[in-house]
């Protein structure tokens, strides 16, 4: 009767601390502290946290769209990642090497939940790419020039990386127990992804099944229009990371039925995402480029501040404020009806040809409308102060863009002259980044053209006393955007004595 009893309350009683999955979890955990202090690993670490400085203290990014920004945190994982795949796999083959796998059969943990304890101590690294992927995201979303939304879906795909190559380290200790296997498995993971040999790219198709696919594009999209199947790669990488940790464990002699249908249940999620991922972009995602490229009007919200009314995309509103810096700057130099003059600034973008394109923003012809990109910060603030200015003067960008003679000392003047540093700012906007000779000059739609003369004037003007320059160009404002006036006239006019030379529209 008390044996009775006493057996009833052993079947009926909580499971013990020393359970087998309750010591998988303590070998885990062991194995993920040797883990994170392998040399590999913690040089892995270092050079990503370095990577997280260096990159967070640019300034040449002040102006964030995050919907880019998420994408940019998938890069820096990789190096983790191949670290993660050397280390499981020596980590795994350890026992094999000093000769104490025999040993291992006394213990109460079989040789597939060994396995299994492998493929969980890559959480902990995971995790802390993880927090490194919140601290560089967080970074770029907090400063005050931000716009757009991030993704948790792109957020994701650096630690499933890494959780990706540790499972494949594991499985490849058991298909191969060799220790150069991982090397050269490094090696081609190195050729195809990191160094780019193997041609991925693209918005759809093969390219998809890569572990990162940056697509990086030159103009910023609204997040609407990205059709990225971030989600769909996540879920992708999840799977693949379970399947190749169950298969691991599989390959270890653990072929109970739970464990073959957790593999075909992983493996089944694998086919979903990788099947969803490669998809076409959505006809509605490719509608919405067309819309955007062709009539962004329809898309826009606009808000009107003094005589110059700003149209952008909603997530690109907050930035208006910056716009409305570099129209002041300039109306402030321009003399005559310009100063008052009612201007339309509309953001532009060319969406049609995709992530990757990258079509030039033709020049509008209607009268007072101003283009501005989706991009910001930098070269792009005294290139739109320079549409600006030549839009003032020349009444439209499509007129700007066939300036050739010297109302273009003016339209370079009235753009940098109200800068801080206006001879960099010089520097900076034109193509060869000269400050002599002639020069195509940038803008978000054509470029313009300054001649060697009318480089020289300029620089001569920008050197005087702003407040003498602004006296002559409001008194003579009509005579200097007249057409045809020559640069040799606007030197006069404004009192500058350097060598004029002849203009393009009249050699």
């Amino acid at each position: 009767m008390t044996a009775s009893v006493r057996e009833k309350e052993a079947q009926t009683a909580p499971a013990a601390p020393g359970t087998p999955t309750a010591a998988v979890l303590a070998l885990a955990l062991f194995e993920a502290r040797r883990l994170l202090l392998r040399v590999p690993v913690l040089l892995a670490l270092a050079g990503y946290t370095a990577w997280l400085v260096w990159h967070n203290l640019q300034p040449w990014d002040e102006f964030p769209v995050l919907q880019d920004a998420d994408r940019a945190t998938q890069g820096g994982p990789l190096f983790v990642a191949l670290a993660a795949l050397l280390c499981a796999d020596h980590a795994v083959l350890r026992s094999r090497r000093r000769d104490t796998e025999r040993h291992f059969e006394v213990l109460a943990l079989s040789r597939g939940q060994r396995t299994a304890a492998h493929a969980l101590s890559v959480v902990p690294l995971a995790l802390l790419v993880a927090v490194g992927v919140t601290v560089q995201f967080t970074w770029e979303a907090v400063k005050p020039g931000a716009v757009g939304h991030g993704s948790p879906a792109e957020l994701l795909a650096g630690p499933l990386t890494v959780l990706l190559f540790g499972a494949l380290g594991v499985l490849l200790a058991r298909l191969v127990p060799s220790a150069v296997a991982a090397p050269l498995l490094i090696v081609v993971f190195f050729l195809m992804f990191v160094a780019a040999a193997f041609p991925f790219g693209g918005e759809a198709g093969a390219a998809w099944f890569a572990p990162v696919v940056g697509t990086a594009n030159s103009t910023p999209f609204p997040s609407g229009l990205l059709g990225r199947p971030a989600a769909w790669h996540a879920l992708y990488l999840a799977g693949l990371a379970l399947t190749a940790a169950l298969l691991a464990v599989l390959l270890s002699g653990a072929r109970g039925r739970t464990v073959r249908a957790a593999v075909a249940a992983a493996l089944a999620v694998t086919v979903l995402g990788g099947a969803a991922q490669t998809r076409e972009v959505p006809q509605a995602t490719e509608a919405a480029r067309q819309r955007a490229s062709l009539t962004p009007e329809k898309e826009q919200t606009c808000v009107r501040r003094g005589a110059t009314e700003y149209c952008a995309f909603p997530e690109w509103a907050p930035r208006t404020a910056d716009w409305e810096r570099v129209v002041r700057g300039v109306r402030s130099l321009a003399g005559g009806p310009a100063q008052g003059r009612p201007l339309l600034v509309r953001q532009r973008l060319e969406a049609r040809y995709g992530l990757s394109g990258d079509a030039a923003l033709p020049p509008s012809a209607a009268s007072g409308q101003v283009s501005v990109g989706t991009a910001w910060g930098g070269n792009r603030i005294p290139e739109f102060s320079t549409a600006v200015a030549a839009v003032l003067v020349a009444g439209d960008e499509k007129a700007a863009a066939d300036l050739c003679d010297g109302r273009m000392v003016t339209v370079m003047w009235l753009s940098l002259a109200w800068q801080d540093d206006p001879e960099s700012q010089l520097r900076h906007v034109r193509l060869d980044d000269s400050l002599s000779g002639e020069a195509v000059v940038l803008s978000p739609t054509d470029p313009l053209t300054m001649t060697a003369g009318q480089t020289e004037v300029v620089r001569a003007l920008l050197r005087r006393p702003l407040p003498s320059v602004v006296g002559r160009v409001k008194a003579h404002w009509a005579e200097l955007t007249a057409p045809k006036v020559t640069t040799a006239r606007v030197a006069e006019l404004l009192g500058v004595g350097a060598g004029a030379g002849p203009d393009r529209c009249g050699a």
